[in-house]
């Protein structure tokens, strides 16, 4: 199965950088072909301009890239933090360059695009882990966990994945190094279960 992995955050040595990295691990044991980009290593330019808006405008070799990763994965995950409740500028912008018209959604036939649109992306699966310096309970009472609605509604459903799983990792900030590796191993037990080994 393909997979495509997409994290974003600034430093390496990160606790997201840590499921990522376990996250790849456990997909590549399971047999998986495994798609990694890190955003800030990759230096990936957030900025949508005009001139990419329209469904069959031209892309620069790097977006074009990222969209066909997506759109060929049979699978996605992503991981970043919790930063006021979206995602890093870097990844909003990455939503906003590649998760495109045409690539993952279309409208359909007579559709002005006031409808809701068709879902393109192959993938069956998608899972987001988050970290967080915001206890569960108050994430959910105070903010209503906007990260929820964002990755499952605006944008996955949207794009036709029929299955979403989320895992938030927190308080990060005063976790201990016994609580980060028992979150790593509930990394490799979630990558498992829902994309467990290829059988040839």
């Amino acid at each position: 199965m393909r997979i495509s992995l997409i994290l974003a955050h600034p430093d390496q040595e990160s606790f997201n950088h840590a499921i990522a990295r376990t996250a790849v691990g456990q997909l590549e044991r399971n047999g998986h072909e495994v798609s990694f980009s890190d955003l800030y290593a990759e230096d990936f330019d957030p900025l949508l301009t005009g001139k990419e808006i329209p469904k069959d405008a031209f892309l620069p070799e790097a977006i074009r890239t990222h969209c066909d990763e997506i759109s060929e994965a049979e699978g996605i995950i992503i991981v970043h933090p919790n930063w006021w409740g979206q995602p890093p500028a870097i990844l909003k912008g990455w939503v906003d360059r590649v998760v495109r018209p045409g690539v993952a959604y279309e409208f359909l036939e007579g559709d002005s695009g006031e409808g809701v649109p068709k879902g393109l992306l192959k993938a069956d699966t998608a899972l987001v882990f988050n970290t967080s310096n915001t206890r569960a309970e108050r994430e959910a009472l105070v903010f209503g966990d906007p990260l929820e609605t964002i990755w499952r509604n605006c944008i996955f459903g949207l794009c036709g994945v029929t299955h979403f799983h989320r895992r938030t990792f927190g308080v990060i900030v005063t976790s201990t190094e016994v609580q980060r590796k028992a979150w790593l191993d509930e990394v490799r037990e979630i990558v498992d279960r829902l994309f467990p080994r290829e059988h040839p």
